[in-house]
């Protein structure tokens, strides 16, 4: 049996949100077979990514993982961004992929024509009837904009995109980005399964 190659550009799971509207950290839901949300993605994503780190505040995970810490008290995607992107900042990566956690039926198929359709972008952003602002390929070069941003105390990752070269790629199905943002969203989830 031949290994197919797995991709190259680093794989990160945001994993540090607040979850506020699910009232419980959301990556510590039970998912699948799996203990948690996030071992969930990081297990699909292993088989796929040579390299899959998790993005969180801290370690509060069950499982081997390799993770970035997000070390502000501030909740913000814009500084978890700028804490992964400043990870690679001095190696030879030059773009990585990112997918919240709690989206987790987006597709490998979908992931890799996220990665393809990246190459001169500094961002490559995934839209359904509405754009999904944190599953995509984001350059290393965008960090001098998001250090700017958090100096003006801007963190809206659509302001982000704005300013960047964006390419958004549209997918048809709906279902394939949810997002699990309430109780209903994770019931409706574990009924897809």
């Amino acid at each position: 049996m031949i290994n197919k190659p797995k991709e190259i550009m680093p794989c990160i799971i945001l994993c540090g949100g607040q979850s506020s509207r699910m009232k419980e950290d959301k990556s510590l839901l039970a998912f699948s077979s799996y203990s948690s949300l996030a071992q969930f993605q990081y297990e699909r994503l292993k088989l796929e990514f040579k390299k899959v780190y998790i993005s969180a505040k801290e370690n509060k995970f069950d499982f081997k993982l390799d993770i970035i810490l997000d070390k502000s008290t501030i909740f913000s995607p814009i500084i978890a961004l700028q804490s992964i992107l400043k990870n690679f900042e001095k190696s030879h990566i030059k773009s990585v992929f990112i997918l919240s956690v709690d989206t987790p039926f987006v597709s490998i198929t979908s992931i890799k024509k996220l990665i393809l359709s990246s190459k001169k972008y500094d961002t490559c952003i995934a839209q359904t009837s509405r754009k999904h602002n944190l599953s995509g390929v984001f350059n290393i070069n965008i960090l001098d904009k998001i250090d700017l941003m958090l100096k003006q105390n801007i963190h809206k990752v659509s302001y982000l995109l704005d300013i960047c070269d964006t390419k958004y790629i549209t997918f048809s199905n709906e279902n394939e980005f949810i997002n699990l943002n309430k109780k209903e969203d994770y019931e409706k989830a574990l009924s897809l399964l």
